[in-house]
């Protein structure tokens, strides 16, 4: 059955909220269970990150995708996999499901429910992290869906963004959502407000780079074609034709293929 955009709304903010209570929510346990520990506090923040964004994948992507990502939908709609009057629903939606999430987190842990971050963390590594962090994304997320492999997607993109806190600087916010409600918070995972603009300018950048490959690596496939792309037959081709897997495989993001949810 066609899915309503009221329902894909709803399910992109709930899972943006669960998104930001898990990435602040573990950074202020990791806080407090760690002191003084930096190495420690990141990997369990990292973890924890990890493996959160694998469940909320899990839970939404059958209804909206599971974009919970500002440029993902944007590169969605631009691969042509989702309408761009859906993008825009999608948006406000990641944005106040983020913020929304952020102050459960604060509340959680029995701290005000908004705290502005004073934690500044712009710089030219810092815009350069987040430029390659979003374009690696992006390529995750395409790759698998254009590949007929979306039922890797969960896991694949928990592991890279778990791996990302590691290989970047900026520990890889790597979304315009994410970077807003964690300015509500002044703990461990927090960015100022002044750092914001940057961050959101360098997952601008790395979302188009990220298109741009992706255009060029793996242009637009149907379902039959997409089991070429990998010769070992990886998964996402079998079960039902209107399962999530198969509806992504002949579009651009988690979901909302030209067959799916992000067509009607």
């Amino acid at each position: 059955m066609p899915v309503t955009l009221w329902r894909r709304v709803t399910a992109e903010f709930l899972g943006s909220g669960f998104l930001a209570a898990v990435v602040i929510g573990s950074g202020i346990a990791a806080q407090r269970l760690s002191p003084g520990e930096a190495g420690l506090e990141l990997l369990e923040n990292a973890a924890a990150t990890g493996a959160g964004l694998f469940a909320v994948i899990v839970i939404f992507g059958p209804v909206s995708g599971a974009h919970f990502n500002p440029v993902v939908s944007v590169a969605d709609a631009a691969l042509g996999g989702l309408r761009w009057r859906d993008a825009a629903a999608y948006l406000p939606a990641q944005v106040s499901g983020c913020i929304a999430g952020a102050v459960a987190a604060n509340l959680m842990f029995a701290q005000a429910a908004m705290s502005i971050s004073a934690k500044h963390r712009a710089s030219p590594a810092h815009f350069l992290s987040e430029a390659i962090a979003t374009a690696g994304l992006v390529l995750v997320i395409f790759s698998l869906a254009r590949s007929g492999r979306s039922a890797a997607a969960p896991a694949a993109v928990g592991a890279y963004i778990g791996a990302a806190y590691w290989f970047t600087s900026s520990t890889s916010f790597a979304n315009p959502a994410i970077t807003v409600g964690r300015m509500f918070s002044d703990t461990f995972a927090g960015i100022a407000p002044s750092s914001a603009p940057a961050f959101i300018a360098a997952q601008v950048a790395g979302g188009i780079v990220g298109v741009a490959v992706i255009g060029a690596l793996y242009p637009a496939l149907t379902t039959a074609r997409a089991a070429d792309v990998v010769p070992h037959g990886a998964g996402g081709h079998g079960g039902d034709a209107a399962s999530w897997p198969r509806r992504a495989a002949t579009g651009g993001g988690l979901g909302g293929s030209q067959a799916g949810p992000g067509r009607n």
